[in-house]
């Protein structure tokens, strides 16, 4: 009887938990030996991470552009195009105001941080990093260079040159063809060289946690175990209650057979802490495990890894109630409409910016009139937390491709229902090129 392989979800979660226990056991007994740092910590973890880490982004901009010219091809159809843009827009802000809601409600009835002592912690020192004004954010949405945009790995221009392209090349009619069936080619080819890097994922996968645990320790948590704790399980409720309670009600889909297929992703964005690094896994479990139609895949996740920030706002949500806590200001119920408000718009409005996180928590606390060297406080333990965030940031966006798509009838049930369906198998390189057809 043939021995059945181990799918890759599976090697995955072996390496990662390997990956924990080698990081966390260096943190405890090997923190101080200098060998270990030097050649393995800062020397094997740090190089195999950073090279995975890499050939992860490398694939972003090519199969977004790829992806993006197949899909709105795909669809035909401008009023359509922007028919599920609003949507996915509108479901992306719903998401965001639940999930911070949550997140208040749950740590205002938990209220951590009562009693704080300070000195545990040990207050660093914190300077919050400016905002740009939402004005500047629309203008940049528009790239004056889109080689630069795409040098850059701006997305948000990165997604609108796309999109005017591709209209543009359905504009043209006929002559723009040989484009739209060239860019599917490339598609299909970057499909493949994303199957090529899961290859390799576990090893990177166990690079990165072993890299992360040795140098941050699960001692860090202990002096802030009530914030870490509320995050956590309020990260855990919007992936596994709300977002699935809106994908059973909105997309009429199972969302036990969708948190199982999506396990890949996730374990991607847990390790990466990078929503847009995650992008080709992502779109790769959405169109192939899932059954999402490349037309509406293609547009509605990249979208969503730049806007849709489920996990940051339920961040600062907690942060919030914790901060207020420990310097005992009451915020009162006026205080914590606006931070459900500011959560909202800041999403929008900090779209694509480095350190996103801290400068929407910066931005609401000076609104609620927090002190915002607070944050130095909380900035120990967000390494950790900025992993989970990212894979509930990663699930959000699966989530509302897949009712989006189930809306605009983009899906294929049957795919989404077969829990084998778009499992990786092993590359298998050809020994000789084919010969050519007489």
């Amino acid at each position: 009887m043939p021995q059945q392989k181990m799918n890759m979800t599976t090697k995955i979660l072996i390496w990662m938990g390997c990956g924990l226990v080698v990081g966390s056991l260096i943190n405890a007994f090997a923190s101080e030996v200098a060998f270990i740092q030097d050649y393995l910590v800062n020397g094997l973890f740090h190089v195999v991470g950073a090279l995975f880490i890499s050939a992860l982004k490398m694939l972003v901009v090519p199969l977004v552009t790829f992806s993006l010219i197949c899909g709105v091809c795909g669809i035909g159809d401008i009023n359509t195009l922007g028919r599920v843009g609003i949507k996915a827009f509108l479901l992306f802000m719903l998401t965001t105001a639940l999930a911070i809601t949550l997140a208040i409600t749950v740590a205002v009835v938990v209220a951590p941080g009562e009693g704080f002592d300070m000195q545990t912690a040990g207050q660093a020192e914190f300077t919050a990093p400016a905002a740009p004004p939402l004005t500047q954010v629309i203008i940049d949405l528009v790239p004056t260079n889109p080689i630069a945009a795409y040098a850059d790995g701006n997305m948000l221009q990165i997604i609108f040159f796309t999109i005017l392209f591709a209209i543009c090349v359905l504009m043209v009619g006929e002559r723009g063809r040989s484009i739209a069936q060239g860019a599917e080619k490339l598609n299909d080819v970057m499909m493949e060289v994303v199957n090529v890097v899961m290859l390799v994922a576990p090893i990177g996968v166990f690079a990165l946690m072993a890299k992360t645990f040795s140098l941050q320790g699960l001692g860090l948590i202990l002096p802030m175990i009530s914030y870490f704790g509320v995050v956590a399980v309020v990260l855990v409720l919007h992936m596994t209650g709300t977002l699935m309670i809106l994908l059973k009600l909105l997309g009429r889909v199972s969302p036990l057979m969708f948190l199982k297929k999506m396990r890949t992703a996730q374990i991607f964005a847990f390790s990466t802490s990078s929503s847009n690094a995650t992008i080709p896994v992502t779109l790769r479990s959405v169109e192939k495990r899932l059954g999402v139609d490349n037309s509406t895949a293609s547009f509605v996740v990249p979208f969503g890894a730049t806007i849709n920030m489920d996990g940051t706002a339920i961040m600062q949500g907690v942060a919030t109630v914790f901060i207020a806590n420990v310097y005992g200001i009451d915020l009162g119920i006026s205080g914590y409409l606006t931070v459900i408000g500011m959560a909202v718009l800041a999403s929008i409005g900090t779209a694509g910016v480095p350190g996103v996180g801290l400068i929407m928590l910066a931005m609401v606390f000076n609104q609620v009139g927090l002190p915002v060297e607070g944050i130095a406080l909380i900035m120990g333990v967000d390494r950790l937390l900025d992993m989970m965030r990212t894979a509930v940031n990663v699930t959000g966006d699966a989530a509302i491709t897949t009712i989006v798509a189930k809306a605009e009838n983009k899906i294929s049930m049957e795919t989404f229902n077969d829990p084998a369906a778009g499992q990786i198998e092993e590359v298998h390189l050809p020994h000789e090129a084919p010969l050519p057809e007489k």
